[in-house]
């Protein structure tokens, strides 16, 4: 083979791990490479992607390549390119809040509850507001749960209530006192403009004025969702991607009988 395509000279790559200076890695330690994707009000064209590139610098990327584009719609084109970060970060400066419990499996919760509880815990669940997705309250509250985790319906150790979406808090509320429940999860899957941010502190107003925040259990989850938002928004959890019935249910065990003392 000819043409000098591939080179058969030996290459020496950087292969220092530096934790208090990361950048992505793509092909070799250190080499910067990203992928990322952003659409841009301009048709499509050579000056489309040329904005394309001269963003990407702005951006913080050396040698911005556009590898695909599209048109989506009449003035809106798409674009997927790869460029070479040049920014680091300190990981070893990072501190991200956690939910403070031990995960155990349904078994292990189970039994929990019941040598340090003695009967069922209530749990409540609904994707509140005006959001009406139910994939991620169904993943916890469901018996068949999600991706091998039994849900909190399967648990001998809760009686769950999934009152599905678009639930109002008014009417959440309202069955958390008849049924007087220990513990409220909150599924918010829509984020557009910050709208599960108000449907959150006004279910949290609404406990404080009825004199209930402090006698139960407030979870919220979904993908926009972490610990540190939750926290800061007035719950006691908050559990966002890749986490399951098993995370939820632990931590709903281990606070409620942290609480009683």
């Amino acid at each position: 083979m000819s043409g000098g395509l591939y080179s058969m000279e030996e290459r020496t790559f950087d292969t220092t791990l530096d934790l208090k200076n990361i950048k992505p890695y793509g092909d070799t330690m250190n080499d910067g490479k990203t992928q990322l994707s952003f659409t841009l009000p301009v048709p499509a064209g050579n000056e489309a992607i040329e904005a394309a590139k001269l963003l990407m610098k702005k951006m913080g990327f050396d040698e911005p390549q556009v590898v695909f584009y599209k048109e989506l719609t009449p003035g809106y084109t798409f674009f997927n390119c790869y460029g070479k970060c040049v920014h680091t970060v300190d990981y070893t400066s990072i501190h991200v809040p956690k939910v403070e419990s031990t995960t155990w499996d349904m078994a292990e919760t189970d039994q929990y509850i019941k040598e340090n509880i003695g009967r069922k815990l209530i749990v409540i669940g609904a994707s509140t507001g005006t959001d009406a997705h139910t994939v991620g309250i169904d993943a916890i509250m469901n018996m068949k749960g999600y991706a091998g985790h039994f849900g909190l319906e399967r648990y001998e150790g809760f009686e769950a209530h999934n009152l599905g979406s678009q639930v109002a808090n008014e009417e959440f509320i309202a069955k958390a006192i008849e049924l007087k429940a220990d513990a409220l999860l909150v599924s918010q899957t829509v984020t557009q403009k910050d709208v599960h941010i108000h449907n959150m502190v006004e279910l949290v107003e609404m406990l404080e004025a009825e004199g209930l925040r402090s006698k139960v259990i407030l979870c919220c989850g979904g993908p926009r969702i972490s610990h540190e938002l939750a926290k800061e928004l007035g719950y006691d959890a908050g559990f966002g991607m890749n986490t399951y019935a098993d995370d939820v249910a632990s931590f709903i065990a281990q606070e409620f009988v942290k609480r009683r003392g």
